[in-house]
């Protein structure tokens, strides 16, 4: 018996809907991770993008436990000498809300080219509304 292998063009995607309200975002960026991967399905390959798309509503509304809200620092560089810039995690929410997400998840992602294509199959919005609607997206309900 022959091991299966996904092709490209043989891969059925589908458009799935996660509300962040009030889930843990490590919980969330993990299970997330998995669904962009394609490992809950069942012709998974390692070597292949079988993931589905991901839309996340209500980003703002994702919880952490402990301090993480004033202790969690996000790092960025200029270019610049001297340059290193940090924001807490509690101002990027204020500021930014996808961009905690996006980046909780992508750091659970392969770091090579299938990571990042991986990666573009991520959709998130800070409130309840996207731009998403002509995909039909499926509600679903991750435990976290």
């Amino acid at each position: 018996m022959k091991t299966y292998h996904a092709k490209p063009g043989e891969i059925e995607r589908e458009w799935l809907l996660v509300d962040a309200t009030d889930m843990t975002l490590g919980r969330l960026a993990s299970e997330v991770a998995t669904i962009l991967k394609g490992k809950r399905k069942p012709a998974y390959t390692p070597h292949i993008d079988t993931g589905d798309f991901v839309i996340i509503v209500n980003a703002s509304k994702v919880k952490v436990t402990g301090k993480k809200l004033t202790d969690k620092k996000y790092f960025r560089h200029t270019g610049h000498p001297g340059g290193l810039k940090e924001v807490s995690l509690e101002d990027q929410l204020a500021k930014f809300p996808e961009r905690v997400i996006e980046h909780a998840v992508k750091g659970m992602l392969p770091h090579n080219t299938l990571g990042r294509a991986m990666g573009m199959k991520l959709h998130v919005y800070a409130g309840p509304e996207h731009k998403n609607q002509a995909q039909k997206p499926r509600q679903i309900t991750l435990e976290g």
